[in-house]
């Protein structure tokens, strides 16, 4: 009676043993009696046995001898058949008992020894470990995997960060040379707009005395004398008028009376004084000199002389005061802001909505009109043309069935305002094809041409000095201001109160 050693089936010939082991253990799916291995030939799983499994077994020499005490001995007593029934070799044991496990007695003489299958080594393709085992192979690299995975973690924060503290840098950097760039721009803007602390009109006049010294212009006497007329003009506060020019009026109006056939109307303004930047303002003082030339108009007319009773034409110095008192009394609460309340002692520009404060608070009604964007072709203004011509016009057509050729209204000059610079429109013509051209006072004309121009014979060559056509006019933007009439001391407040959202008159 043979027994199978691998289920202890029992049978007779020899035969059925072999074709049983052939068809009921070969054929069929092998699986590890220590753990969930299956579906492996006989040499894996017996290979698996010795190397996975190894720590249950006791040390030996090369880990390829049998030894008789240990539990590796059950295994390969259960693998022995199926070894020898694959290599036609096996060997059918005699009616022997089996205990537990089938495990072979020690006093079995007629069994085989097992013959071991050549061994494998599997080496790490990352590191010069050699493992006998493919599944400890294959555990040893998802280490090394993990260590990369890890190290590859670990490098990619590490470059995040340093890219991070790059850009963080780059900012920092960039955001101090912007910070420098604009404290530099605003620093050449302070000094354009003469708010750069170096000193107002009396400085830049003293300056400019002791240039003219140092390069032997003037005479250190002369240089103390005009110092101590300039300090004396100063502490009056009225203008010296030694940059004013009269008369020009009057002789234009000459001039169109006997000139000028291409010409079909001229509208002049009232008797205006013209006023030339001196060294003490030049850069910087035309707005200054701008608001002279209106109030010379103004303190020369009836309707005006009741809130202008001093009759004087302030100096610059008193005009920057005059301002400073009108935003005390609540005028343009923004433009007082922007020049931080403060006027005296500096060369700061002035513009419409200044000389709109002032006026109001001298009681003179006040009109600002922007015209915020070309009308015209090439960048051209026809309606601040239009404009003017209404108003000079309108005063001097009332009760006229036909306006004279050369008109004086009495309408006070316009301040004109753009960027950059600011001027005096004191009249308007139109040719006899339609077309307009305005007449201007320019305070950085020099003081000699403007006083050549009383010469008796005024010639065209001169009067080209003060006209302006369209195409002379292309800046993106003006404004002017008008004096029209006088305040109440109610509608004063009034006209104040507005001030504070001040909105100027938009065409179109």
């Amino acid at each position: 009676m043979l027994t199978c050693e691998i289920c202890g089936e029992e049978m007779l010939p020899e035969a059925d043993m072999r074709t049983h082991l052939l068809l009921g253990h070969l054929e069929g799916e092998l699986s590890c009696p220590m753990c969930p291995l299956a579906g492996v030939t006989y040499d894996d799983l017996q290979f698996h046995i010795d190397t996975a499994h190894s720590e249950n077994e006791p040390s030996r020499p090369g880990k390829r001898c049998v030894e008789e005490e240990s539990e590796t001995q059950a295994q390969n007593a259960h693998l022995q058949p199926l070894q020898e029934a694959e290599a036609g070799k096996l060997t059918l044991t005699s009616h022997k008992a089996m205990k537990g496990n089938l495990m072979p007695r020690e006093s079995d003489s007629t069994d085989e020894t097992l013959v071991a299958s050549p061994r494998k080594e599997f080496s790490c393709p990352m590191c010069a470990l050699v493992c006998s085992d493919c599944f400890v192979l294959q555990e040893h690299v998802e280490l090394h995997l993990d260590a990369t995975q890890v190290k590859v973690k670990e490098d990619f924060e590490s470059d995040l960060q340093l890219a991070r503290q790059l850009q963080e840098e780059e900012d920092l950097r960039s955001r101090r040379q912007e910070a420098k760039r604009e404290a530099e721009d605003f620093k050449k803007l302070q000094g354009q707009y003469g708010l750069d602390g170096r000193g107002g009109y009396r400085r830049q006049l003293e300056t400019c005395m002791e240039r003219a010294v140092s390069r032997g212009h003037m005479a250190p006497l002369e240089f103390h004398r005009k110092k101590a007329e300039v300090m004396e003009c100063l502490a009056s506060g009225v203008d010296d008028g030694k940059s004013r020019t009269s008369g020009l009026m009057a002789a234009l109006y000459e001039y169109y009376l006997k000139n000028g056939q291409d010409i079909a109307n001229v509208w002049l303004s009232a008797e205006t004084d013209h006023y030339s930047s001196s060294e003490g303002d030049r850069g910087w003082g035309c707005g200054y000199r701008n608001f002279q030339m209106l109030l010379s108009s103004l303190q020369k007319m009836e309707l005006y002389r009741d809130c202008l009773t001093d009759g004087t034409v302030p100096s610059i110095p008193r005009v920057q005061a005059l301002i400073e008192e009108a935003w005390r009394e609540g005028a343009d609460p923004q433009g007082a802001s922007h020049f931080k309340h403060r006027l005296q002692g500096t060369r700061a520009w002035i513009g419409a909505t200044e000389i709109y404060s002032l006026l109001t608070s001298l009681r003179v009604r006040a009109r600002i009109v922007d015209f915020d964007q070309p009308t015209g072709p090439g960048s051209t203004h026809p309606k601040l043309f239009e404009w003017v011509k209404t108003y000079f016009s309108a005063s001097s057509s009332r009760g006229a069935r036909l306006p004279p050729r050369v008109a004086k209204s009495s309408q006070p000059p316009i301040y004109l305002q753009h960027q950059g610079h600011s001027r005096t429109i004191v009249g308007i013509e139109q040719k006899k094809n339609g077309t307009l051209c305005l007449l201007v006072f320019d305070p950085g004309c020099p003081l000699e041409d403007m006083r050549r121009l009383l010469t008796p014979g005024l010639g065209a060559s001169s009067v080209r000095l003060f006209r302006k056509f369209p195409s002379q006019l292309k800046h993106k933007q003006y404004q002017v201001v008008s004096a029209e009439g006088v305040l109440s001391p109610e509608e004063k407040q009034l006209q104040i109160e507005t001030s504070k959202t001040l909105r100027a008159e938009r065409i179109p």
